[in-house]
């Protein structure tokens, strides 16, 4: 007996592609998280400018690898990758880098005040830069 296409498509929007939406959102963490803290370790830094550089480096990194395997794996069959919604995409995403950035020299900033570890600082303020920046995301 054969599937309509709807109901893949209803199947596929289920729990299975909840898991995969969220084992990329994990991996897209990694990878931000990650080469925040390999730029640190290979390039040092507590200039401001540098460390919003940095952090516009691991956001691009993991936003590239959120929309590659979310449109291929997550949402292929709804996703129907026009124009549109690559540029709703783009403008969402630097929206939510503005965000990013904004929270992590600010949180910084703050943290630095309190005379907070600076690896530790960078960590918090990245985590939470991250947390408010996929908020804004989802809310757009």
């Amino acid at each position: 007996m054969k599937r309509s296409k709807e109901t893949n498509n209803k199947r596929k929007s289920g729990p299975f592609q909840f898991l995969q939406f969220g084992v990329i959102g994990i991996g897209n963490a990694l990878i931000d998280i990650g080469t925040l803290n390999l730029l640190l370790i290979l390039f040092y830094t507590e200039d401001r400018m540098m460390l919003t550089i940095y952090n516009s480096i691991s956001y691009t990194l993991a936003i590239a690898n959120s929309y590659f395997w979310n449109a291929n794996i997550t949402f292929n069959r709804t996703s129907k990758g026009s124009s549109y919604q690559r540029i709703g995409f783009l403008i969402q995403s630097m929206i939510s880098l503005g965000i990013s950035n904004a929270v992590f020299i600010g949180l910084n900033n703050f943290l630095e005040w309190l005379h907070v570890q600076n690896w530790l600082r960078y960590n918090i303020a990245k985590g939470l830069a991250m947390l408010l920046s996929s908020l804004a995301s989802f809310l757009w």
